[in-house]
């Protein structure tokens, strides 16, 4: 099955590096424009130069700061005065981890700004032109914490939750208008992220940084820590015409890790 997105404009969040880097490199491939959208500007204008070109892409990077809304704000609004998309993979980096007893109110707020304001600002935006085109992908990006939620990530277990639901609400209003909405529910993989939560929950526990690594393979059927590639495979999946039927879901891609359907 071949996956093209020729012609396809996309703004694909978090992407400097982890889960949204092979996203971005993936889409890429498939012959879509890509806007990543990060903090880090250097490294996003290295990687826009390796991004391949062959079905005359026009690839661009947005520098913005998802833990500060009011920033992001005026960014965003202005890179949508001057640009649509046709594509777009809310993604932004997660919030720290802990358990219900350690997080204040204040806690709850920033993250509902990061993983929830950010993402339905965004989505308001973009949803102007996908309208008026009559074809349009927003992708979600979640958690399996979502579904069965871990004690250590109570911040991202609520908000997600919240992202979740919303996309399942706007799937219904936005589909006459031939966009869908899906949410991915990401597993274990081999990222930075991981990284920076195995490291934290070594240190909480004192334990080898290994010991929780071998613990939470454990938990994933197949044994191992998910590839980007493979997470970026699904992501150009439902962001072409291949996946125009797949409307309103939240698609586990986890090794099998959660237990329930």
């Amino acid at each position: 099955m071949n996956v093209s997105l020729i012609g396809k404009k996309v703004l694909v969040g978090g992407s400097s590096k982890g889960i949204g880097l092979a996203v971005a490199k993936q889409l890429a491939k498939s012959g879509a424009s890509i806007c990543l959208m990060a903090r880090d500007k250097i490294k996003m204008k290295e990687i826009i130069e390796i991004l391949p070109t062959d079905s005359g892409q026009n690839h661009s990077f947005l520098e913005v700061d998802f833990t500060d809304f009011n920033s992001f704000k005026i960014k965003i609004d202005n890179f949508f005065i001057q640009n649509s998309i046709d594509i777009l993979v809310n993604n932004t980096q997660g919030p720290p981890g802990g358990n219900s007893l350690s997080k204040s109110i204040e806690d709850y707020q920033n993250t509902f700004d990061l993983l929830f304001k950010n993402i339905v600002y965004t989505t308001s935006l973009a949803l102007k032109n996908m309208v008026k085109k009559g074809w349009g992908r927003i992708i979600n990006i979640a958690s399996v914490s979502a579904k069965e939620p871990l004690s250590y990530l109570v911040l991202s277990n609520t908000i997600r939750a919240a992202v979740i639901t919303w996309g399942k609400s706007l799937s219904k209003d936005v589909a006459a208008d031939g966009i869908t909405v899906n949410s991915i529910l990401t597993g274990y993989f081999d990222t930075e992220r991981i990284e920076q939560l195995n490291n934290a929950k070594a240190k909480s526990l004192n334990i080898p940084k290994s010991k929780v690594l071998s613990e939470m393979l454990k938990k994933v059927p197949l044994n191992r820590l998910g590839n980007p590639k493979e997470y970026a495979y699904l992501v150009a999946f439902l962001s072409s015409d291949n996946a125009a039927y797949i409307n309103g879901t939240a698609i586990p891609i986890d090794g099998g890790l959660l237990h329930s359907l």
